[in-house]
């Protein structure tokens, strides 16, 4: 088994040759730091309306080395931080202009990836979400009760034998579908985005860690950009940053994948549609159907280091290989002693109130977008489109949308952030063995660690 080394979608696809290092000092009309899909992204939809701007994009490893090369490939509608917690402080209509937006960029990242002939093995699916007990499942009704009235949600609930008979899902009690997610490979995607503005123009750096981002300027050891509007799109690595230690908590989650399974086992579960896959557990699952036939299925792991730590190229503890593994077996106890190919993880970045954000500074120049909490596959594309608009100053419904310019406080410092978050995982994990023992109703324990956390 291959531990680290970036991703197995990276070994998959293959990483592009490296691009050169900034050559020295120099000034752009915009600097991007990072080249993750926020960074790309942003990046693009610039160029694309304003081909003279000069767009230089700093990367301190490789474009796509972050999350965006590492995550599930669940490109969903999901709101970050969920849908209700914009219906509490700006109302139905934001709430509901953020739900739209989200469904819309599914479609979007769809649309640029046909038409810049980028391949990456989408497949429209849709989402399928499991319950496996009956506290799950009074969850799982509740969630769809709740999407019902929302525009652009289009869910379905299923009875627990419609489910299996879609996803063989042991001791499936129900499901849950909607049609706007579709599979990706996300290091495909990543590479292609990048390869895309490389021919638009925009200058990739790599190999150049930007040490400090000031007004107007982003600071490296191989030299300064200097720019009129210098955006952060660094999401998990935020705290590397001076200044920023404790803006986002960099989360850790963790991927294993299978050895490619035959015939016979997909005859016996189904999953033809190729749907993504998660439950409705507290520390939750979630998981794909690859394009040759292997699952890839991840959870939390250890999801947070003590000091905001990073890992550098993914590797991943053995227990955490070995809790995955376990929940393989549990949804599907035909690939219990299945090979596992490749295990990794990767960092995303959470704000103090799990409310993502973009925006810019008119008077510093400075720009920002991040803190997905896992949705950000759809979100930075949404997030490239608004940085775009706020940047050229187009006056868009996009930059009216309740996240734009939304600020949050830090979080505690050392050791409090280390026992809170360490704590609260325990918590959840908690909370799900004594709902898998047979606890009907949703544990107090999640409930206490939802209002503690900030995520109720």
């Amino acid at each position: 088994m291959i531990n680290g080394e970036v991703s197995f979608w990276w070994g998959q696809a293959g990483r592009p040759a490296p691009r050169h290092p900034l050559p020295g000092s120099l000034r752009a009309d915009v600097c991007i730091v990072g080249a993750g899909y926020t960074g790309l992204w942003t990046a693009y939809y610039l160029k694309k309306a304003a081909p003279t701007l000069r767009i230089v994009v700093l990367e301190a490893r490789f474009a796509g080395y972050g999350a965006s090369g590492r995550n599930g490939g669940w490109l969903t509608n999901s709101v970050t931080g969920g849908r209700e917690r914009y219906l509490a402080r700006y109302g139905r209509r934001g709430a509901g202009g953020m739900q739209s937006a989200m469904s819309d960029s599914v479609d979007e990242v769809i649309r640029v990836a046909a038409a810049e002939g980028i391949e990456a093995d989408i497949v429209t699916g849709g989402e399928f979400t499991v319950a496996r007990n009956p506290a799950q499942q009074a969850r799982l009704e509740a969630a769809f009760r709740a999407d019902l009235p929302w525009r652009a949600t289009d869910v379905q609930l299923l009875s627990a034998a419609a489910a299996r008979s879609r996803i063989d899902v042991a001791g499936a009690t129900g499901a849950m579908w909607h049609p706007h997610c579709a599979r990706i490979q996300p290091a495909k995607l990543a590479a292609g985005l990048a390869a895309t503005v490389d021919k638009l123009g925009v200058e990739i750096y790599e190999d150049t860690r930007v040490t400090g981002i000031l007004p107007h300027r982003a600071r490296t050891r191989r030299g300064d950009v200097e720019a009129e509007f210098v955006v952060r799109a660094t999401e998990g690595f935020t705290a590397a940053i001076p200044g920023l230690h404790r803006a986002w908590l960099p989360m850790n989650s963790s991927l294993i994948v299978t050895q490619p399974l035959g015939p016979e086992f997909w005859a016996g579960i189904g999953w033809a549609g190729r749907e993504t896959l998660g439950d409705m557990a507290h520390a939750y699952m979630y998981a794909q159907r690859t394009i040759d036939d292997r699952i890839a299925i991840g959870g939390r792991g250890v999801p947070y280091r003590f000091g905001s730590r990073t890992d550098a190229d993914g590797r991943t503890p053995a227990h955490t290989v070995h809790a995955l593994r376990g929940i393989l077996g549990e949804f599907f106890p035909a690939a219990r002693d299945a090979a596992i190919d490749h295990a990794w993880s990767g960092v995303l970045g959470v704000p103090r109130d799990w409310s993502a954000t973009v925006g810019l500074d008119p008077r510093t120049g400075l720009a920002w977008a991040g803190g997905y909490v896992g949705t950000g596959v759809t979100a930075t594309n949404l997030a490239g489109r608004t940085l775009a608009d706020l940047i050229l100053g187009n006056e868009s419904e996009r930059i009216r949308l309740p996240w734009v310019n939304h600020r949050v406080r830090n979080w505690e410092p050392e050791p409090l952030r280390w026992l809170a978050v360490t704590g609260l995982y325990r918590a959840y994990e908690m909370a799900d063995r004594a709902e898998a023992a047979g606890r009907p109703t949703t544990s107090p324990l999640a409930r206490l660690a939802d209002r503690i956390s900030g995520r109720a």
